[in-house]
């Protein structure tokens, strides 16, 4: 078994905050990052994968095609982007790292597997 990782960066702009809380709340949980005006992120983007090295080709994964489903399919939607209003996988969700993490996984683990390995 072997893992290989893939890191890109994004640049979003959000805010944490649940619309059934009043203001004072949400500034209780949240801080700074739920001002109504937004605020903004430089995000680092890890994605790590696991197989077997194939031996006709000597690798898990053609990094390359890794690349671009990363970029097609998560990094064009969240780079320089409101993450509550122009990311259509985070519609109704308060886009913590972990919302964002998990959302990204679920678009993600489809299409690695369709290459032959597995996100970790």
């Amino acid at each position: 078994m072997a893992y290989l990782t893939r890191r890109e960066r994004f640049s979003s702009a959000h805010r944490l905050f649940n619309p059934e809380m009043p203001d004072d709340k949400n500034y209780e949980l949240y801080g700074n990052c739920s001002h109504p005006n937004w605020h903004g992120h430089n995000y680092e983007l890890y994605v790590t994968v696991k197989g077997q090295v194939d031996p006709n080709i000597g690798y898990v994964v053609n990094l390359k095609s890794l690349s671009s489903i990363i970029k097609e399919l998560v990094i064009a939607k969240v780079d320089h982007k409101n993450l509550n209003i122009d990311v259509d996988f985070l519609q109704g969700v308060i886009p913590s790292t972990e919302n964002i993490a998990i959302s990204i996984w679920n678009i993600l683990s489809e299409p690695i597997s369709k290459l032959g390995a597995h996100i970790h």
